[in-house]
């Protein structure tokens, strides 16, 4: 059984949080966020700690405790520091470059793809086949990223495709060595 939601989180310096009406909002140097917090969590402030109690025992409750917990975690983490994803860009003639926001990828298709980041994302390319996705809520950082990636993912037996910077592809041999060289 998970225990998530009996840990304490400890709010950095500069990092204010305030709960009413079911939502918890998140203030940093980097942003503002909101949090929503179901009517049996209850989130006290103590001194620079926040703690997370649920209502009862029930399995929905318990479940709802750990998930709630994660998701203050997450915005306090995303006010102070911001959340970060790299995607590379492998395969001949498969490039990208930035129009405006919006990021525009050529990666094999008669046609260029465009993707808008979520409102509170930044995408950037540092070179044509690099893209960084950066913002302050995890769940539209990755989102997004998941968007970038899902246009081409990567293929196992040449790897080509837009795939995650430390990602690690498990690539298979192709018909002509399986048979043995017929």
């Amino acid at each position: 059984m998970s225990r998530i939601g009996y840990k304490v989180i400890t709010l950095p310096a500069g990092v204010t949080v305030e709960v009413a009406n079911g939502l918890a909002t998140v203030k940093g140097p980097k942003g503002t966020l909101e949090v929503k917090v179901p009517s049996v969590i209850k989130v006290e402030k103590e001194g620079e700690v926040l703690k997370c109690t649920r209502a009862n025992e029930e399995k929905h409750t318990k479940q709802l405790h750990g998930t709630t917990r994660a998701n203050l975690q997450d915005a306090v983490t995303g006010v102070t520091s911001g959340f970060k994803k790299e995607l590379v860009i492998v395969g001949i003639g498969y490039r990208c470059q930035m129009r405006g926001e919006n990021i525009v990828m050529n990666v094999g298709y008669s046609h260029e793809i465009v993707i808008k980041p979520e409102r509170t994302v930044k995408i950037s390319c540092p070179s044509a086949t690099e893209i960084v996705v950066e913002g302050l809520d995890k769940q539209a950082v990755g989102q997004t990223a998941a968007l970038i990636r899902g246009t081409r993912e990567p293929e196992p037996y040449n790897g080509k495709g837009v795939m995650y910077k430390n990602e690690h592809i498990i690539r298979k041999e192709g018909k002509r060595a399986a048979s043995g060289g017929k």
